[in-house]
């Protein structure tokens, strides 16, 4: 897979897919991260004469038609501001007037497109729509991670359209860290996983048996596995549905010698909402008509010795309902022992992220994934569409 840096684009159009999709409010863009991540691909390739550069993205699911909800043009200000040069916005991602736009951009220029998902196309990879944006472009750049398992029309179907294609920095760089984990990740290698549901990350755990020492299961789902080992929970979440799975793949993990760690206390609410009565107590004390929301000070203490300890460290997802502040404090001991922990340290999903933002600890790992689904995807060992395009096209 060619990277950006192989590429000669001096004079030449590029179509760069990136992945601008970022929250807005109030007509502006409330959190710049995604914009910031591509900026050092989009400076590479107008420093090396790009003319001119056609950024496009998707923004939210607007289910296929124009919805001003979804529109660009506040990402298209904030791209501007950040890179420091006029950035031009057009009211459409394809048709003659865009075509225009892109000509008169010329060398230096820059030029957002209006939302992909505008036109049912993209999320089809229509090749019409394909071909269409094709026409604005004479090279072809994804540096959208977060968008590469997705076989959409911007990430496969233009892709095919291009001689000369290759990956952004972004993209790389994500391909390059999570590639590691999966092929000599130093050990030893304690993965940190959360969130709702087990259906969520079985994959992973499935894939990283036999390459991780340890797991350390929280979050919602640390429940499917609590009562898979046959503990009661209480009112806590549940996929009953995945009980059994839960129960094969711990029986899986010990065949292997890999360590399942799931919490041994709690936080404890009457209802997941902010100023619930709270109580801490013992995985064999759970109250019947309590829920778990978040793990407990001696397993926040265990999880930090473990992490600590590692070589590398994987986290991906919340040890509890991390936007109630109350029940914010596991997730956010994991934060500062992943800052604390000097060996490589790759942290996805957008909780996490957060909790490394509000613990100030984002520069202190090796690696800050944009990738959400795809980097999961990634370390299932499944192929992604956006990859195998890129793959297809290297000289």
């Amino acid at each position: 897979m060619r990277t950006v840096a192989d590429l000669d684009v001096a004079g030449k159009r590029v179509f760069l897919r990136a992945d601008l999709n970022v929250p807005l409010a109030d007509g502006r863009v409330a959190d710049p991260t995604r914009i910031e991540a591509t900026l050092p691909t989009l400076r590479l390739l107008l420093g090396r004469g790009a003319a001119p550069v056609v950024v496009a993205s998707h923004l939210g699911r607007p289910k296929g038609r124009p919805d001003p909800r979804y529109s660009l043009r506040p990402v298209a200000d904030a791209l501007a501001a950040l890179l420091g040069r006029p950035v031009t916005f057009a009211p459409d991602c394809i048709g003659e007037a865009t075509e225009r736009l892109v000509r008169a951009a010329g060398a230096g220029g820059v030029v957002l497109l209006e939302n992909l998902r505008f036109h049912p196309g993209e999320e089809q990879n229509d090749p019409a729509f394909a071909a269409a944006l094709a026409r604005l472009a004479d090279v072809y750049v994804d540096d959208a991670f977060g968008a590469a398992h997705r076989a959409h029309a911007s990430i496969v179907g233009v892709a095919a359209a291009f001689r000369e294609r290759a990956a952004g920095l972004l993209l790389a760089r994500e391909v390059e860290v999570l590639s590691r984990l999966l092929a000599a990740p130093a050990q030893p290698f304690v993965a940190v996983l959360g969130g709702a549901k087990v259906s969520d990350k079985i994959g992973v755990i499935e894939n990283l048996i036999g390459r991780v020492q340890t797991f350390l299961i929280g979050g919602a789902m640390a429940y499917t596995f609590l009562r898979a080992q046959g503990h009661a929970v209480g009112r806590s979440r549940v996929e009953e549905d995945k009980v059994g799975l839960a129960r094969e793949t711990l029986a899986r993990a010990a065949r292997a010698g890999v360590r399942v760690l799931v919490p041994s206390d709690h936080v404890v609410a009457d209802r997941p909402e902010a100023g619930a009565a709270t109580a801490v107590v013992a995985t064999e004390a759970f109250p019947a008509d309590r829920l778990g929301v978040d793990i407990g000070p001696a397993t926040a203490q265990r999880f930090r010795d473990e992490i600590v300890a590692a070589a590398t460290v994987l986290w991906n997802g919340p040890m509890g309902i991390f936007e109630i502040d109350a029940f914010a404090a596991g997730t956010m001991a994991i934060a500062a022992a992943l800052a604390a922990c000097r060996g490589t340290t790759v942290v996805g999903g957008g909780d996490s992220v957060a909790a490394l933002r509000r613990a100030g600890a984002e520069r202190a790992v090796t690696h800050v994934s944009t990738g959400g689904g795809a980097s999961l995807e990634f370390l299932e060992g499944r192929e992604l569409p956006g990859l195998r395009a890129l793959e297809e096209g290297a000289a």
